[in-house]
C-alpha cells in the first residue's frame, strides 16, 4: 500500500496518483502559452484505438481575449470558482474513424480515448506544478456554436488548470469539500473473471 496526501491505496502505486486531485481553489494568475502547450503535448501522446487520436483541445488563457468567452460557456456554479484558474480547456472528440466511399465509419471508442487524453493531461499538469479540475457542468450546445464545431464531433468536458490556491477563497459550502477525495475499495470495481453491478 502507498500513503500520500492524506490518502492510502490498497496496493503499492506511485504516490503521483494519490497526490493528484481536483481542487476548486486556484490562485488568480496566468499560465504561459508554452506551459499549456506542454501539458497538451503530453495529452496528445495518449493511446487510442487504431491510433485515431480523436481528441481535440480548445484552450483559453487567463488575461487573453478568449478567456471571457470560454468562462461564459461553463454553468454559473463552475464559473464562480473557475474564474480564478489559469486556463480552460474544452475536450472534443471526433465520433467517426474516417470516411469510406463518402460514408463516415463511426468510432466506438472516441469518448474512451478522449478520456485517456484527459488523464495524461492531468498527470502532466501535476508534474509541471499545476492542478486540474474536470467539469461536466458546461453548456454543450453553446460550446459547439461558439467554436463552430461541426457534426461528427462531440463536446466531452471542460478542464480548469491552475496553481492551487487558498481554500478560504471559496464559499463555505465548497470550502468543506476542498480536500482530496477517497476512492471506493478496489474490490468494488475490479472483479476476477466475473462482473458485479453495484
Amino acid at each position: 500500500m502507498t500513503k500520500s496526501n492524506h490518502r492510502e491505496s490498497s496496493f503499492p502505486i506511485d504516490s503521483l496518483f494519490l497526490d493528484r486531485w481536483s481542487p476548486r481553489a486556484f490562485r488568480d494568475e496566468a499560465i504561459s502559452e508554452e506551459q499549456i502547450l506542454s501539458i497538451l503535448e503530453a495529452a496528445h501522446w495518449a493511446p487510442s484505438s487504431s491510433n485515431q487520436q480523436p481528441w481535440r483541445f480548445i484552450y483559453a488563457l487567463k488575461g487573453t481575449e478568449q478567456w471571457e468567452k470560454a468562462l461564459e460557456l461553463l454553468i454559473e456554479f463552475n464559473q464562480g470558482w473557475a474564474q480564478n484558474a489559469s486556463a480552460l480547456v474544452f475536450i472534443v472528440s471526433r465520433t467517426f474513424q474516417g470516411e469510406v466511399d463518402g460514408e463516415r465509419k463511426p468510432s466506438y471508442s472516441h469518448s474512451f480515448d478522449a478520456g485517456t487524453a484527459f488523464g495524461f493531461l492531468s498527470i502532466q499538469a501535476h508534474l509541471a506544478g499545476f492542478h486540474t479540475h474536470g467539469m461536466g457542468g458546461i453548456h454543450y450546445d453553446k460550446i459547439k456554436e461558439a467554436y463552430a464545431i461541426p457534426d461528427g464531433y462531440r463536446v466531452e468536458a471542460a478542464v480548469a488548470i491552475g496553481t492551487i490556491g487558498d481554500r478560504d477563497t471559496l464559499p463555505d459550502k465548497l470550502r468543506e469539500r476542498e480536500v482530496p477525495s477517497s476512492r471506493k475499495p478496489l474490490s468494488e470495481v475490479a472483479f476476477n473473471g466475473t462482473f458485479t453491478a453495484n
